[in-house]
């Protein structure tokens, strides 16, 4: 597997990691400040040696460090939008 791939692997799974903050801000108090966060998804093992061997090279001295497991990501959900209307005017 190539390193993009890892990577746009990471994004997808860092965006969906925020949306999750957002819905469980309590989980938001439980990570230091300036602490790095390494994202452990259980179902992508490369990813997740991918993390961990990144995390290890980033790491500021002195820097808290925080795992997120992940158990599985959940298929993507259809839009959010309701009563959506697409109308041609020219």
């Amino acid at each position: 597997m190539q390193e993009n791939e890892l990577i746009e692997r990471n994004l997808e799974l860092s965006f969906e990691f925020m949306r999750y903050l957002l819905t469980h801000p309590e989980m938001e108090k439980k990570i230091p400040k300036n602490a790095q966060v390494v994202l452990l998804p259980d179902y992508d093992e490369k990813l997740t040696r991918f993390n961990l061997k990144n995390s290890k090279r980033q790491r500021e001295k002195g820097q808290p460090v925080i795992y997120v497991r992940i158990k599985e990501l959940a298929p993507e959900r259809p839009s959010r939008l309701v009563g959506t209307k697409i109308e041609r005017v020219a």
